[in-house]
């Protein structure tokens, strides 16, 4: 084992020969299980989950608890242990109602965050696989690439120009190239060891083949597992938001409590009685379980989120998503299904361009040799040249190709690359197979494609000798060649007829790629500045169709406020065609390319902010510019989502508000980068996170609205008695049993709110709103004066027909439980009439408001509690009486939304 701890010591064969590894074939199925039995999965082991009684715990953190258990303790002291108990009753009532809550809320969103899984690429039995990492075991064969995470720590074999960013392990921004050749001192510290890949890491660049020398606890990271499992998560800043907005409630509360505390000492009152009195008031009025309320609503929204193709990887981000108000998207494979299918081959002639239809079965076109020429030309049969020309560019094709194809279980299986999987298919289809021409043209060198060259190339040994094949943009292609291979064999180039036949097919939407090859120099290095006077092969025009829900996706988007720009490595007249049909771009003004962008940015910012303002298209963009791209529609006012796929979209997924990272074709660095993950990385499925982000969000003013304004209206009625001079319409421990029944279970309830339609025809809140804004105020307000000033009166009035204070708090306890009833489902609708959506659509609303009266009368009726309570039955007219008070607040505010429908508040 210590030989496979330190392969970075030993030369890579010795660390292959210990772990009994084949280089070429890979680990076969039976030693893979053996190794799996014997080693375990390829996982860190998880954190030991939070038990119940921690989350139990948690409820009493807070100084208000704190004051309420010195009460209860004091009440004992004093004798009057009913009091004292009933506290802790409640206490332990509202804990446990807390942690069930949080809870539920931790374990779905634990849920959530395994449903992203890490792919890796291996050799077994002889062929490339795709398995999920946890599958790996030490002796593995894994291949790396640029934009993926490294699965495991591996002793690197083969690397071509593999550089690996390992700041997880090292703390060292700077990525670090790696040297698999490299035989190191055992003493080298783990940032040095050049010859390694580490689990964790990832790669910024290049390629790597490598085996598999640890794998989970074993690794690097695993050492440092124990520390990163017990790190916190940090609150999202909408939580940490709404903390400080509490302390200020509770800062107010505190003045108010003072206020009566002072009052009542003034008028004789016992200290005893006025220091419970005030503690209990603060404690409904400040609602201390808003934080966990609002997590709930959160965690809510990640669920219905996950059931429709969106994974949360940050809580905060379900209510940003909602507020954004433009999207700038990835087109292949978000926009479009990201199956490319090659459906036109041009090959050069010496007098026209001869332009294959491929738009058939590729198979039908090679068996009769037959294809439409260009335009409308009628359909021919291909002569020998143009057969052998088509076979030169298959050829290439597969060659100069990063992807995978082999027959398994009776059918062909192809992996990798769309864009490399499109060119085998139309290859094989064609009569040309990867295996032959790669066992004819053994490949002796790589420079695998990256998004800054716009080319891939590999040198292969020919049997006159060596041949480089080379695939990318027209434009990089063209700049290689110096000859052109037509059916009657090579002439000199004709760029300009290259270019004419290219913008005629990118005009037409297909995505283009150009093919050469040629001889290259015995003993000479291969580098892309070597790559000069090779023989254009010719192009092929691919399709990848837009995805059929994109268009209304789209329109979505439009009629809800939020803007979307599409920004794509494709050229200029392919993406406005693609674009056009989307409806994102009606004119050539709103294509913005890339090096319009370079241009720009060498002026500064102002003339880059002038460009994203018209732009709704971007193409030929280079990774590095949709930083730039997205910097800059945040400094002209937008709230950006951002999608990205790539290693080099990292970048811009965090200089956006919302990163949005693809779940099926996204790199692991996308993935770490985001604050979402799309698991169908299909753009409808973002603007449905929208709508959720939206819904969510609403109902988090409902929480807040309906949690503040309830307490609010329990200060208000208190100040109103110490005003006219009346005694407390109400007794600590009914107040206690107020803030129970009233916040136990109705404002949580209130965060399972359905949508209420329409979230996607409104605009977009403005960036810079503050949740408690304006119409909230106006509301608190109303529901204060409302619900407190009609509780003092009923008290007032039952004092003065000579009721007993017993009696008359009796009243207002009932009053005050009805009004919270009112008030809960007049909030399910900040400006909709309650009356537009069926209550029956939250059931758990309903079962809520039902079993508060249920409980209220129980209590009434229950010796001991009624006691304590000092309530008493009343009869069914009372309760017919103090329901049709408890309406005048449910019309109150409705009289105010309707109001506000017709005189929306500006501002």
């Amino acid at each position: 084992m210590d030989a496979v701890i330190e392969a970075y010591s030993i030369p890579a064969d010795d660390s292959i020969e210990a772990l009994k590894a084949n280089t070429e074939g890979g680990l076969g199925k039976d030693e893979v299980a053996e190794r799996l039995r014997i080693y375990g999965p390829n996982s860190l082991p998880k954190p030991k989950p939070t038990s119940i009684a921690v989350y139990f715990l948690r409820q009493f953190y807070s100084p208000l608890i704190y004051i309420l258990l010195l009460a209860a303790a004091i009440s004992l002291l004093l004798g009057d242990w009913q009091e004292s108990i009933f506290i802790m009753i409640v206490l332990l009532l509202n804990s446990i109602i807390g942690t069930i809550q949080e809870y539920s809320a931790e374990k779905s969103a634990e849920a959530l965050k395994n449903m992203v899984r890490t792919k890796t690429r291996v050799i077994r039995d002889g062929e490339e696989f795709e398995i999920d990492s946890e599958e790996l075991v030490p002796g593995d064969i894994v291949l790396l690439e640029s934009g993926g995470k490294v699965p495991a720590d591996i002793r690197l074999i083969k690397v071509q120009d593999l550089v690996v960013d390992e700041s997880l392990l090292t703390g060292e921004s700077i990525p670090d190239a790696k040297d698999p050749d490299l035989i190191l001192d055992r003493r080298t510290p783990l940032g040095d060891r050049e010859n390694m890949a580490f689990a964790g890491t990832i790669v910024v660049s290049g390629r790597g083949r490598g085996v598999v020398v640890a794998t989970a606890s074993n690794t690097a990271v695993g050492g440092l597992a124990a520390s990163l499992a017990g790190k916190p998560e940090t609150k999202p800043p909408l939580i940490l938001r709404m903390e400080k907005f509490n302390s200020k409630i509770a800062l107010g509360v505190a003045v108010a409590v003072a206020v009566i505390f002072a009052v009542e000492i003034y008028r004789g009152e016992p200290i005893y009685d006025i220091f419970l009195q005030s503690v209990a008031l603060a404690v409904a009025a400040v609602p201390e379980g808003l934080p966990v309320a609002m997590t709930v609503a959160l965690s809510i929204g990640m669920s219905r989120m996950a059931k429709r193709n969106v994974i949360v990887r940050r809580l905060v981000a379900v209510e940003a998503l909602g507020s954004c108000n433009f999207i700038a998207s990835d087109k292949t494979g978000t926009l479009t299904v990201n199956q490319l299918t090659v459906t036109r081959a041009v090959i050069p002639g010496r007098d026209s361009w001869n332009v294959i239809d491929l738009a058939k079965s590729p198979r039908e076109v090679a068996e009769e040799a037959a294809g439409k020429m260009a335009a409308e030309g009628p359909v021919g049969s291909q002569s020998a040249g143009q057969t052998s020309a088509l076979k030169a560019l298959a050829r290439a094709s597969v060659l100069a190709n990063e992807a995978f194809s082999g027959f398994r279980d009776g059918s062909w299986d192809y992996h990798g690359d769309a864009v490399d999987v499109a060119l085998l298919m139309m290859a094989q289809e064609t009569g040309v197979t990867q295996q032959e021409e790669q066992s004819n043209y053994p490949r002796i060198a790589q420079i695998p494609f990256e998004s800054k060259r716009q080319f891939s190339a590999t040198l292969h040994q020919g049997p006159d000798g060596r041949i480089a094949f080379a695939k990318g943009s027209p434009e990089k292609i063209l700049k290689m060649s110096s000859r052109m291979a037509t059916p009657d064999g090579e002439i000199p180039l004709d760029p300009q007829g290259a270019d004419k036949v290219a913008e005629a097919l990118a005009t037409a939407g297909f995505r283009l790629l150009a093919l050469a090859s040629g001889r290259f120099p015995e003993n000479q290095e291969f580098a892309e500045d070597r790559l000069e006077g090779l023989t254009f092969l010719g192009l092929v025009g691919m399709i990848d169709p837009l995805r059929p829900e994109a268009k209304a996706a789209v329109e979505a988007c439009k009629s809800s406020g939020v803007q979307v720009a599409m920004v794509t490595g494709d050229h200029p007249a392919t993406a406005f065609a693609i674009s056009r049909e989307l409806g994102l771009a009606d004119s050539v003004d709103q294509v913005v390319t890339g090096m319009e962008l370079k241009d720009a940015e060498a002026k500064g910012p102002e003339a880059v902010d002038a460009l994203t303002r018209k732009g709704r298209v971007y193409a030929r963009v280079e990774p590095q510019q949709k930083v730039l791209i997205t910097n800059s529609l945040v400094r002209n006012g937008k709230l950006v989502a951002v999608t990205g796929d790539g290693a080099n979209d990292a970048p811009a997924l965090h200089a956006a508000h919302v990163g949005v990272a693809m779940g099926k074709g996204g790199t692991d660095v996308a993935k770490e980068s985001a604050d979402l993950i799309i698991t169908d990385d299909n753009f409808a499925s973002i603007v449905s996170g929208i709508e959720e982000g939206r819904i969510v969000y609403n109902n988090l003013r409902k929480v807040i609205f309906f949690s503040i304004s309830t307490g609010v209206a329990e200060i208000f009625l208190f100040i109103l008695a110490l005003i006219f001079n009346m005694p407390l319409p109400l007794l600590a421990v009914q107040l206690l049993w107020l803030n129970l029944v009233t916040n136990g279970i109705q404002d949580v309830a209130l965060a399972f709110e359905p949508a209420e339609g329409g979230e996607m025809n409104r605009p977009p809140r403005p960036a810079n709103e503050a949740i408690f804004n304006r119409l909230m105020v106006e509301k608190v307000a109303l529901v204060a004066v409302v619900v407190g000033g009609l509780t003092y009166a009923i008290f007032h009035w039952q004092m003065s027909m000579g009721r007993s204070i017993e009696e008359a708090r009796n009243i207002a306890m009932i009053m005050m439980v009805l009004f919270e009833n009112a008030v809960v489902f007049a909030s399910r609708s900040e400006i909709k009439s309650a009356f537009s959506s069926s209550p029956l659509r939250n059931p758990l609303l309903v079962f809520g408001t039902i079993a508060a009266i249920l409980i209220q009368v129980a209590a009434m009726y229950m010796p001991g509690l009624s006691d304590v309570l000092q309530i008493h039955p009343v009869s069914l007219y009372q309760w017919v009486e103090l329901v049709g008070v408890a309406l005048v607040a449910f019309a109150a505010i409705e009289l105010h939304k309707l109001i506000r429908r017709r005189f929306p508040v500006i501002g």
